[in-house]
């Protein structure tokens, strides 16, 4: 069976979220001009707080705002590939890095699963080494533009589970994975913990540091 070593990105491999701040990478590189636009963040976010926007609606609407109803594909390519190297070199735990070594080291497959756009995030998990990402999906137009728009679920709580799985079918992997170490700071992720068989709490908030300590998970928490 092939041992694999599961990744959340956020917090997890990263120090800082990752999202606004791609989008305000791109916004520099894209049209300038949005970043007047800026203020009208804060309606977005409080809509959030009171539940009025979910998460997946909420990261369609900041992409719309910030990089407006379409991207070019290729001008995104480079866009995306500008931003990897720059989290590659300020925003990633150099124990995450070490420990990512030691995975491959042991034969695991490396997977990355996030909730954050595969399309941002590809050039830096293919940086970081992993074999496999899954993440959020972005729906495209007929020339690939990139859209503002979800194509399915946003990959997080049980979706980003559903997913996992999925990937593990798709894969021929089923029979494997009951070899799986998995590693986030979120207990949002809880659905993907329970499904592996070595859940580790990595620089977890508190109430993932409680649920850690109450079930016996080792919890790594990188400076």
């Amino acid at each position: 069976m092939t041992p694999i070593a599961l990744y959340d990105l956020d917090k997890t491999i990263t120090r800082r979220p990752t999202y606004l701040p791609f989008l305000m990478h791109a916004l520099w590189r894209h049209q300038r001009w949005r970043i007047l636009l800026l203020p009208a963040l804060l309606p977005l976010f409080a809509a959030y707080i009171v539940r009025a926007l979910d998460r997946g609606k909420l990261k369609e609407a900041m992409q719309a705002l910030l990089l407006g109803p379409a991207v070019d594909a290729e001008k995104m390519a480079e866009i995306v590939e500008s931003y990897a190297a720059k989290v590659l070199a300020e925003n990633v735990y150099p124990q995450a890095l070490d420990r990512i070594a030691r995975d491959r080291m042991q034969g695991r497959r490396l997977v990355l699963a996030t909730a954050s756009y595969e399309f941002y995030v590809a050039p830096l998990a293919q940086k970081l080494g992993f074999d496999d990402l899954i993440g959020t999906r972005v729906q495209r137009d007929a020339d690939g533009a990139i859209l503002p728009k979800i194509d399915g679920e946003n990959c997080y709580g049980d979706a980003k589970l559903r997913r996992v799985e999925s990937w593990a079918a798709d894969g021929g992997l089923v029979g494997d994975v009951r070899n799986v170490r998995f590693y986030s700071d979120s207990p949002t992720d809880l659905p993907v913990f329970d499904w592996s068989s070595e859940p580790i709490a990595t620089n977890p908030s508190s109430k993932l540091r409680r649920l850690a300590e109450k079930r016996g998970w080792r919890i790594f928490a990188w400076g």
